[in-house]
């Protein structure tokens, strides 16, 4: 019992050159790989701006970004949207404020070998009531202008399809993701389309 007293106190007062054994340590030796089947996203559009923001967990995590999240029972994915928006950022839209421009299926390899694929709807979003606020999910809310995103600190498909759905186009994508949404397993395959219906 005095080591794990000992432990927390040198924890505590931040002793850290100190060396734990290993079997006292309380490491997380794999990050949970979340699978999700049916998803939103959207990205919030002022004049030449788009707003990203940073996630702060899940798929993407650390990335820039825009809004979204699951399809919950019973929703349609812009009541998914609309619910997803308030509870990451704080702003109140309405369906009508949404325009859909693509749909990405991102099949994703899990690290046991397993595949799952998340069809993803993808919205602008052109009105909102209130402000974009950092909230637990996402974080540094930031204006980037439309033709210098940060592709370097984005998910490795986002270069490839983003700038098509900026520039207008309507597209129906696939995605072929590694462990964790690494990298590219495969050049994606992109469809331009009129409409989703």
């Amino acid at each position: 019992m005095f080591y794990f007293d000992l432990l927390f106190y040198l924890k505590v007062l931040k002793f850290t050159h100190i060396k734990v054994p290993r079997f006292f340590r309380k490491e997380k030796t794999m990050r949970e790989e979340k699978v999700l089947l049916n998803a939103t996203l959207c990205f919030p559009i002022r004049g030449d701006k788009i707003l990203l923001a940073r996630k702060t967990k899940k798929i993407g995590q650390g990335c820039w970004n825009g809004y979204g999240g699951g399809i919950e029972d019973g929703e349609t994915p812009e009541q998914s949207m609309i619910r997803e928006l308030e509870e990451e950022s704080g702003v109140i839209a309405s369906p009508e404020a949404l325009e859909k421009m693509a749909i990405v299926d991102s099949h994703n390899t899990k690290s046991d070998g397993g595949i799952f694929v998340c069809r993803v709807h993808v919205y602008f979003l052109h009105q909102w009531a209130g402000e974009f606020e950092p909230t637990e999910e996402m974080v540094d809310p930031t204006w980037f202008d439309k033709q210098n995103l940060p592709f370097a600190e984005m998910m490795p498909a986002d270069k490839e399809w983003l700038p098509l759905i900026i520039s207008g186009q309507k597209i129906i994508a696939e995605v072929k993701y590694s462990p964790f949404q690494q990298s590219l397993l495969s050049k994606m395959r992109i469809q331009r389309v009129n409409s989703f219906n």
